[in-house]
């Protein structure tokens, strides 16, 4: 019973596709008002795929204009954060520039030959206490040479040296000792490093007049450190551990954690 319903359905399907050839291609013009039906028919289902079409084309065009859109704005926005980029490093250079042209005018040129140079590394809280600059024997370095700043601040020693470089032992550190003098009173005697922590004026004899905001400068007692390059001023005096000589504290005009370059002093003019 089964089969013979599936032939007949056959049976009946082969007729549909067979009349609606006819229909469709119309011999003679023989099935002009069946066709016309069956073109009625349909011209709804035409409308619908070709309205569904035109919404996919037009979906697909919209996602493709977002994908270029968001491409266009990836790329807008690298190339605004590689323009960041340069303006920062541009204004960096300026003010690294217009810092050191300060402090050029401020440099005791007419007394020392001078070797400008750049920091590179720090070591400002460890027990080193020392900074690492870009000149080495190679530029005519040698061990303990002045290391200034603009209006003659003394910053360390060249300790270290190698041949593209070297390594400048700040006054703070414990293995720095130098000798100063006062310029209001020329009180003689030693700084000191304190571990990082600062600089102790040592030795001073008990004759001598000392106080409170007096200037401390090289010596030049020793021949290593030219004489009269500023070391700090003096905030507070006591008397030493043993009370044989005087001490004070001296506070050091220099920020070196913002020091980006520094001067050697390679020679008298």
């Amino acid at each position: 019973m089964q089969r013979l319903t599936s032939v007949k359905l056959f049976k009946v399907g082969l007729l549909a596709i067979f009349f609606g050839l006819l229909i469709f291609f119309n011999p003679a013009g023989f099935f002009n008002p069946f066709r016309n039906i069956f073109l009625d028919v349909v011209l709804p289902f035409k409308k619908i795929t070709y309205t569904f079409s035109a919404t996919v084309e037009g979906a697909g065009e919209f996602l493709g204009s977002i994908g270029q859109l968001k491409t266009e704005n990836e790329k807008l926005l690298s190339e605004n954060q590689i323009l960041l980029g340069e303006n920062a490093m541009l204004a960096d250079l300026k003010n690294e520039n217009a810092d050191l042209r300060s402090q050029l005018n401020l440099l005791p040129r007419n007394q020392f030959k001078l070797l400008p140079t750049n920091v590179v590394s720090q070591d400002l809280s460890g027990p080193g206490n020392w900074l690492e600059i870009d000149k080495g024997s190679d530029d005519g370095l040698s061990e303990g040479m002045a290391v200034i700043i603009s209006k003659s601040i003394l910053v360390g020693r060249i300790g270290e040296v190698a041949p593209k470089s070297s390594k400048v032992i700040l006054l703070t550190n414990p293995k720095s000792v130098v000798n100063v003098a006062t310029v209001q009173t020329g009180a003689k005697g030693v700084i000191k490093g304190e571990y990082g922590l600062g600089l102790i004026f040592d030795m001073i004899l008990q004759t001598d007049s000392i106080q409170s905001g007096d200037e401390i400068v090289t010596s030049g007692i020793g021949g290593q450190l030219p004489r009269g390059l500023l070391v700090g001023t003096v905030q507070n005096v006591h008397a030493s551990d043993d009370h044989l000589f005087q001490q004070a504290t001296v506070v050091s005009p220099l920020q070196i954690s913002k020091l980006q370059f520094v001067f050697v002093v390679v020679g008298n003019k």
